[in-house]
């Protein structure tokens, strides 16, 4: 009897400890689903680092995504009005937005930097500041926030979404525009030899799933997230989106 109790007990300690159960409830996840690699559509299918994270932690917490592609104005107060279950769409965890939305831990730090054409490779955040070059970045961001900081309102010039601004380096509208280091390095990729990122460190942010306050789904994906951080997985995606 004593051999089995103790076999029994060993047995239960070897069991894997999972987080809470969300009996399978499905999510509306809002996102601006124009941010590459983050999140992005591709033959009508929302993918991406974000998308791939969120898969994982539902995987072990019992959820299904589903994602809803919104403008990025407004969607914070979308989230807080209960339009959606929660918002991923590569935010950064700030003081401000904290105050109406609550936020997971980090599951990335990013640096920004400043994408710009490969010719102009070599310029300094001085020469945007000066006005002897543009720059650009979306509207409603910590970039822009941060772009504005650094060379002033008047130096900015603002679009409703990245892929947009981007547009606009590679047309000649504006010389740079100010993103996260993770989504310039995949249009770096996208377009090797037309576009580089001439700038980087500017600052270091994290960024973190979005819950509307005092939900609850919160403390579960937390638990989630702790676990795909412990066991890899969250770095197998990061060298899955980020092979170099």
């Amino acid at each position: 009897m004593k051999k089995f109790i103790v076999a029994a007990i060993a047995a239960s300690m070897a069991l894997p400890v999972y987080a809470a159960d969300l009996g399978g409830r499905v999510l509306n996840i809002g996102s601006d689903t124009t941010y590459p690699p983050h999140e992005f559509i591709e033959d009508g299918v929302v993918k991406g680092f974000d998308v791939d994270v969120v898969a994982e932690i539902c995987e072990r917490i019992n959820c299904t995504p589903n994602w809803v592609t919104t403008a990025w104005d407004g969607i914070f107060a979308a989230l807080a009005d209960g339009q959606f279950d929660m918002v991923v769409s590569g935010v950064t965890i700030t003081d401000e937005r904290d105050k109406i939305v609550d936020f997971s831990d980090p599951y990335i730090i990013v640096q920004q930097g400043v994408l710009m054409r490969v010719e102009d490779e070599g310029a300094t955040i001085d020469a945007f500041k000066s006005g002897d070059l543009r720059l650009a970045s979306q509207n409603g961001t910590t970039n822009a926030a941060l772009g504005e900081e650094l060379v002033g309102r008047d130096n900015l010039q603002l679009f409703d979404s990245f892929n947009n601004a981007v547009i606009a380096v590679q047309n000649g509208d504006v010389d740079g525009v100010i993103i996260d280091s993770t989504s310039a390095a995949a249009y770096e990729q996208e377009f090797a030899g037309e576009l580089t990122v001439g700038i980087t460190g500017l600052s270091s942010d994290p960024l973190g799933l979005v819950f509307q306050e005092g939900d609850g789904i919160q403390d579960a994906f937390n638990e989630g997230l702790a676990m795909i951080k412990d066991d890899g997985t969250l770095q197998k995606l990061v060298v899955k989106w980020w092979p170099k």
